[in-house]
């Protein structure tokens, strides 16, 4: 279920009791004339199922009530009430499969925005990584996907192209493209500092390495992961059961290729360089491809599911 806090001019208050109303899948309607301040006008308050949120939401924001009041959104971890039961069965599918369209946009362009923290991140994940291809360490590159916050721009590149939201698609293709060339060229410089020091060498990296090797060996297998976890990254940031780990999944081919590329570039391996770039792009791309694919088919089967229950 989902906690809606609206505050309401008065003379929208009616327009927005009876929205609500005639909402399947709502509960615990409270109305409390005159309670708001900042700005003046009536508090309203409800609980919907998740699976009529998006639908109520949409109509509120049609009334206009973001531009001349307020919409706050919780998620209600424990609700004990056979009303709320009620409302839950009433609503059309699943809450797990709903998609909240505008928490996902808000969710997305706060995790797709080029910030120092996004920088660190991004940077220290690469680092990680480097020391990993080189020492051929699997752990270390899995601590570089746990740290590398990269999925954020991809899921604002795919929510933008299924929601048609041009500011947000370049938003994260900036915060993307900026945060991989600044962790490139700071890893390039550290991997200078670890060869000086002599914990690097062109040896290691160039030796046989099969924990690491796949990294700069893109092929078919690579694209068809990349998508899989497009995919998998996708729904778990639509759906209210989420995958602790799915982050890490995502980041399997991207930072870890990012950081093979910077350390190949100081040693003039141009093959590893290059493939690595290819390896990550080819990542890039699928991870794309499928969640944007992903996000049009669960808008599709929405739509289809609440005209066949309208029906």
């Amino acid at each position: 279920m989902l906690h809606l806090r609206l505050i309401t001019p008065s003379g929208k208050t009616d327009e927005v009791v009876r929205l609500i109303e005639e909402t399947v899948g709502t509960a615990h309607l409270v109305v409390l004339p005159g309670a708001a301040r900042d700005p003046a006008g009536d508090v309203v308050m409800c609980d919907v199922a998740r699976e009529a949120g998006d639908e109520l939401l949409t109509g509120l924001q049609g009334l206009g009530l973001e531009d001349c009041g307020s919409i706050a959104v919780e998620n209600i971890d424990l609700s004990l009430s056979k009303r709320a039961d009620r409302a839950e069965d009433d609503a059309p599918g699943e809450g797990a499969d709903a998609v909240l369209w505008e928490h996902l946009t808000d969710a997305t362009h706060e995790e797709s925005t080029l910030s120092v923290t996004y920088l660190a991140f991004i940077t220290l994940a690469t680092m990680i990584a480097a020391c990993g291809v080189v020492l051929d360490n699997a752990i270390l590159i899995v601590g570089a996907m746990a740290v590398g916050p990269e999925f954020g721009p991809l899921a604002g590149i795919c929510t933008a192209a299924v929601q048609r939201a041009p500011r947000l698609a370049l938003r994260s293709l900036i915060a993307l493209l900026v945060g991989f060339a600044v962790a490139m060229a700071v890893t390039v410089g550290f991997s200078l500092f670890m060869d000086a020091v002599g914990l690097f060498t062109k040896d290691l990296l160039e030796a046989d390495r099969p924990n690491t090797g796949f990294i700069y060996a893109p092929d078919w297998f690579s694209f068809v992961v990349a998508v899989l976890a497009g995919a998998a990254g996708t729904l778990s940031l639509t759906s209210a059961k989420s995958g602790a780990l799915v982050g890490v999944a995502i980041s399997v081919t991207t930072v870890p290729a990012a950081a093979n590329a910077a350390v190949a570039l100081i040693y003039s391996d141009t093959n590893q360089a290059w493939r690595s770039s290819e390896q990550l792009l080819l990542n890039l791309f699928g991870i794309i491809l499928a969640g944007t694919l992903t996000l049009m088919l669960q808008k599709w089967l929405w739509s289809t599911q609440r005209k066949r229950t309208a029906l």
